[in-house]
């Protein structure tokens, strides 16, 4: 059954879901609001996984205790490579019981919420703290992009994967961009830090911006981009955010005056005591 939910909200929004008899979603820690009376929430390590979903129903001889261990160790393995990307280690799950009941989600900075229909045909990649909620028909994995592309990449370097059918629930900050590299030439290179998610079939890359050169060192240091940009190239939908984690981090030290030494780098300030 297609999970009935609505974003409501402006500046920093949030998922209102209504779940019928049964229903369950789960969300990552720390992004649940409110529920009704009815809605039980139980915490567990491990989201479900395409794994642990398929195995949990092996049957035969001896079956039963082969699949709860596989299960186990399908646990255990999402569990650290949660732990490995830094990322909370548990998830709660909202299940209603005796009527319909309504459940509240958000994600941690200000921005927009978007709600993704998975149909089994294609995945969904998210970076590691846009996933807010998803139905416990979606299955839930941890995509890592590897060594270099990680190290030159920082956001890119985990990726959550999102498959099955259902609804996912994402969150951005400041307001989302809708790209597609293929009404584009099939490639576009954007900021690491801009990136919310994308659909399989979009290959994701990092570039150096330039060589290590006059004009390439200016882009870094004064063009506050670093030395890489994100590359996305084939025929998928994408999702940007137009704030930065970063960019916000500035602007709220430069609001309590972390940056108040002026153009003589505070030679002349003076200091209390």
């Amino acid at each position: 059954m297609t999970l009935q939910q609505e974003i409501v909200g402006n500046a920093m929004q949030m998922a209102v879901v209504n779940l019928n008899p049964g229903q369950t979603v789960y969300c990552e820690a720390g992004k649940f609001l409110f529920k009704t009376t009815n809605v039980t929430m139980e915490t567990r390590l491990g989201g479900p996984s395409s794994g642990g979903a398929q195995q949990q129903g092996a049957g035969g001889a001896g079956g039963g205790m082969g699949g709860m261990l596989r299960q186990a160790m399908g646990t255990a393995m999402q569990v650290g490579q949660r732990a490995l990307a830094g990322e909370s280690l548990a998830f709660q799950y909202f299940t209603s019981q005796g009527g319909e009941g309504t459940v509240g989600f958000a994600g941690v900075l200000p921005g927009e919420m978007r709600a993704l229909e998975l149909d089994g045909t294609r995945a969904w990649f998210a970076e590691k703290d846009a996933f807010v909620a998803a139905e416990s028909t979606v299955q839930f994995g941890i995509a890592f992009q590897g060594g270099r592309t990680g190290m030159s990449g920082g956001e890119g370097f985990v990726l959550e994967k999102f498959t099955g059918h259902g609804t996912v629930i994402i969150a951005g900050a400041g307001n989302f961009i809708d790209l597609n590299p293929a009404d584009f030439g099939g490639r576009i290179e954007v900021d690491t830090g801009c990136l919310v998610a994308f659909e399989e079939g979009v290959q994701y890359g990092v570039q150096r911006i330039g060589g290590l050169n006059r004009q390439g060192l200016m882009n870094a240091v004064f063009g506050g981009e670093g030395l890489s940009l994100a590359t996305l190239e084939g025929n998928g939908r994408v999702i940007l955010q137009s704030l930065t984690i970063e960019s916000l981090a500035n602007a709220l030290k430069k609001a309590q005056g972390g940056d108040k030494q002026g153009p003589t780098g505070g030679m002349f300030s003076t200091h209390a005591g």
